[in-house]
Formats: structure tokens, C-alpha cells, sequence
């Protein structure tokens, strides 16, 4: 009898199972913020979450034992020196889920794992600022048919000349 086993294998080997989880912790700390499918957000979550719990006090014990999970030693020290004091006034719930659709090729539902306190990257942020510049570059766009107007206009009063030579 399948009593609740307490995880999803993921249709995975246990040794795949716990290399993919890794891996996706490590970009999630990495870049703070992955886009996944549901089934391996939610997994990935109660991994990430225990490492942040154990990110906010730096001791040697926690250390070593972030460590296991997290080969990367800048991510593991990343984790130590800032997520983990990020979060310190915080007693649990580190990271969230938004919902994006459905993948074009199977239809698995795609979501956004992030850190709760994310921000925009500063690239990100200026995206709006381009815009706006965009915008007002745009009146000058419109000032460009004129001038080939005029040029029309030019190149016109040059064939009619040429024509009354004949």
C-alpha cells in the first residue's frame, strides 16, 4: 500500500533525483530566481528553504553541511554572506512561486521560483527607462520623411531641367 511517501521522485533515479536537485538549488541561489516546472518547484523548495534556515547563522557545522549539498564554493559562501542575513527576521517562507502557463511541447504547468526579496537586476530595471527614451526619440523619427520629401523634391527639379535640354 502506497502510504504518503512524503516526496515526489519525479519519474527520476534517485541519484538523478538528487544531481537535478542540486543543480537547481545552486542556479536558485545562484541567479535567485529559476523558471521550472510546478512539480520540481515545489520539490526544490523544501531543499532551498532547510539550506536558508541553516544559511542564517554562519557556524562551521552549518557550513559543512551546506556544503553536501552545494559543490559551488562561491554560492556556498554567497549563501552565508547574503541570502542568509537577508532573510534573519524571517522564520520561514523564502521563496515563492508564480504561476507562468503551460509549455508549449507537453503542457507542464511553468512556474518562477524565486527568493522572496528579489529584485530586478539593474539591466532589468532599466528596461523602462529605454523605453521612454525610445518614445522620445520617436518625433525625431518623424522629421526624417520630411527631409526624404525634400530630397524627392530636389532630385525632381534636377530631371525637369535635363528633360527641357532634350
Amino acid at each position: 500500500m502506497k502510504n504518503k511517501t512524503g516526496f515526489n521522485p519525479l519519474s527520476r533515479t534517485a541519484a538523478h533525483q538528487r544531481a537535478m536537485s542540486r543543480n537547481m538549488v545552486t542556479s536558485l541561489f545562484r541567479f535567485e530566481r529559476i523558471t521550472t516546472t510546478k512539480a520540481k518547484a515545489k520539490e526544490v523548495r523544501k531543499a532551498a528553504e532547510k539550506l536558508i534556515t541553516r544559511g542564517k547563522v554562519d557556524s562551521v557545522h552549518n557550513r559543512r553541511t551546506a556544503a553536501k549539498f552545494i559543490q559551488d564554493e562561491k554560492i556556498l559562501n554567497k549563501l552565508f554572506t547574503e541570502i542568509g542575513p537577508r532573510m534573519k527576521d524571517r522564520n520561514g517562507g523564502y521563496t515563492r512561486i508564480l504561476k507562468l502557463g503551460f509549455r508549449q511541447g507537453d503542457a507542464a504547468d511553468v512556474v518562477i521560483l524565486e527568493l522572496v526579496d528579489y529584485k530586478l537586476p539593474s539591466s532589468e530595471a532599466e528596461a523602462p527607462a529605454k523605453e521612454k527614451k525610445a518614445e522620445a526619440k520617436k518625433p525625431a523619427a518623424k522629421k526624417a520623411p520630411a527631409k526624404k520629401a525634400a530630397s524627392k523634391a530636389k532630385t525632381a527639379e534636377k530631371a525637369a531641367p535635363a528633360e527641357e535640354a532634350k
